[in-house]
């Protein structure tokens, strides 16, 4: 049976958009994995910076590679970093704020909020990036970077539904029969932040494809293969050349998934602020 946040989701044309976008930019994501498309990417097929033509849509780049082809392969490596950062940062927020929100007002909820705020007081892609060069760069220390910057947010809003649900009447009922604060936690309150934690999904995504592009663009993110911020670090010999291929398919692409996640990102709010959220 679909709630009133789920009607109210699909009446919406902006957040029906951005579906279509994700839809399309999935399928080609996939595409890619399975091998059906831009299984030559790294391929020198052609001359240097050839122009644009019916084989190469943006044309090639410095090494003769076929500029689309490394674009649609980014757009694999946009899902896999997004999809990693996303759960990773969700599920220890989800679990920090839980905790603390259950233990509000005592010291460990103080601490915890005193080190939410140490954290959230640095600019979020400096952080990210800090740490990224900190711990040696490359894909994985990206993954980890961001994870640990980005979980704040989701606990603060985590702990503050949680702290809100302590009092009702069926978490008091379980502590009386005698249920561990563990199972409380997982069994009965985590459920009820499902709402906030598909919103955050939506902006932690974005998050960290805007951070992948920035820290591959710095050389301490991906290394090992093709991403939007390395096509976009190239561009900027290409454009000094006067060559703008790159440049154009990889903010093409990027452009299309940042919008399409913040459409959907704006209709979820939109739909969960206009609903009443099942308890």
């Amino acid at each position: 049976m679909k709630t009133s946040a789920d009607m109210a989701m699909w009446r919406t044309p902006s957040g029906l958009l951005g579906i279509v976008i994700l839809a399309v930019l999935s399928l080609l994501a996939i595409a890619v994995s399975a091998g059906w498309l831009a299984g030559g990417w790294s391929t020198t097929s052609a001359a240097q910076w050839a122009p644009a033509d019916a084989a190469h849509w943006f044309g090639t780049n410095r090494l003769g590679q076929d500029i689309w082809d490394r674009a649609l392969a980014g757009t694999l490596t946009a899902f896999r970093v997004g999809i990693v950062v996303t759960v990773g940062a969700l599920v220890l927020g989800a679990m920090l704020g839980a905790i603390a929100g259950w233990r509000a007002g005592s010291w460990l909820d103080d601490v915890m909020l005193y080190l939410m705020g140490v954290l959230d007081s640095m600019p979020i892609y400096l952080l990210a990036a800090a740490f990224a060069f900190m711990l040696g760069g490359g894909e994985v220390a990206m993954y980890v970077a961001m994870i640990v910057s980005f979980w704040t947010s989701t606990a603060r809003l985590v702990r503050a539904e949680v702290a809100r649900l302590r009092g009702q009447a069926y978490v008091l009922s379980a502590e009386a029969i005698g249920l561990p604060p563990a199972l409380i936690l997982l069994r009965h309150l985590l459920p009820n932040t499902g709402h906030i934690l598909l919103v955050q999904a939506t902006l932690t995504f974005v998050a960290a494809i805007k951070t992948e592009v920035i820290l591959s663009f710095l050389g301490i993110g991906v290394r090992d293969g093709v991403s939007w911020g390395l096509m976009l670090a190239e561009s900027t010999q290409d454009v000094l050349a006067g060559h703008f291929g790159n440049f154009a398919a990889a903010s093409l692409l990027l452009f299309s998934l940042l919008l399409g996640l913040n459409l959907l990102a704006d209709a979820l709010q939109d739909a969960f602020s206009l609903s009443e959220v099942p308890r």
